[in-house]
């Protein structure tokens, strides 16, 4: 079956990942801001802590998450958010937090300094993953006894957080894949170019070579895994993630061995990308 066949209106039926339709990316960014604070809402109404893995990636619905926050003061004083990923020196070592490119931080510029004080995530449990104590992902999910999301963007590769595919002529069984724990590692040449293209106008130089990202093994212990394609260049990766083979080839096609697995979608995203000659300029 070619997956770049099936009709739009059928997309996600009979997949193992639940599809949620979004008519423009702003709206996709709403849902999923509003899914997480339903999570982090009944967790408070519990008494209960909320553990989750963040990207920085996509932005949107950082903005969204602020506003509602704020305005219905909603507490994230029991949450901890560990983010995904960060780029890396030559060295291995963070890039520095004040580079425009920083995840660090970018995710406290969009983010944590625009919440009201009484409501913030507490310093101590804003996490990055950091060289040399990539165990500690691990540690924070023992200790809560539980990971209720993991959300973010899907790479065009078909990655979550920096989980790259193999690279050609490297066999990676899904099973291997998903036992890829916190890890440092080089970015794949698709990842760099599309991060080049959305962040420095297409300077592949000024991307990073390396990273380091939260695995598969913690992202997949979630209760909830959330994805999100807003994007055109989204479209091919969306097919083979819903329904090619599962394989480490693609790597949120794996998901489809979740037990709650879901992915937000433009409508752009949900195009078939079967080749065509795009005029941008008649």
């Amino acid at each position: 079956m070619d997956v770049n066949l099936i009709p739009k209106d059928m997309l996600g039926v009979g997949s193992e990942i639940k599809l949620e339709r979004c008519d423009t990316e702003h709206d996709l960014y709403w849902k999923i801001a509003i899914e997480v604070l339903e999570v982090i809402e009944e967790n408070n109404r519990k008494g209960e802590p909320t553990l989750m893995i963040i990207p920085y990636g996509p932005l949107g619905p950082f903005s969204r998450l602020v506003h509602l926050v704020n305005r219905y003061r909603v507490s994230l004083r029991d949450c901890c958010f560990i983010n995904m990923d960060e780029y890396l020196n030559d060295d291995l070592t963070y890039i520095d937090i004040n580079d425009p490119l920083s995840f660090r931080g970018g995710i406290d510029r969009i983010f944590y300094s625009r919440i009201d004080e009484e409501l913030n995530v507490l310093p101590e449990n804003r996490y990055f993953p950091a060289p040399g104590e990539e165990h500690k992902v691990l540690e924070l999910i023992e200790k809560y006894g539980k990971l209720d999301m993991a959300w973010g963007g899907v790479g065009i590769n078909g990655h979550f957080a920096f989980n790259e595919p193999p690279e050609p002529g490297e066999s990676v069984s899904p099973e291997e894949f998903l036992n890829h724990p916190t890890r440092i590692l080089e970015i794949s040449r698709e990842t760099k170019t599309i991060n080049a293209f959305m962040n420095c106008r297409g300077d592949l130089e000024a991307i990073p070579k390396n990273c380091i990202t939260v695995g598969m093994k913690e992202c997949f212990m979630a209760r909830k895994v959330r994805m999100c394609m807003p994007r055109d260049w989204n479209a091919g990766a969306l097919r083979k993630v819903l329904h090619g083979p599962i394989t480490a080839a693609v790597p949120c096609s794996l998901f489809r061995l979740h037990p709650d697995a879901l992915l937000y979608a433009s409508d752009v995203a949900l195009d078939s990308p079967v080749p065509e000659i795009r005029v941008y300029n008649k």
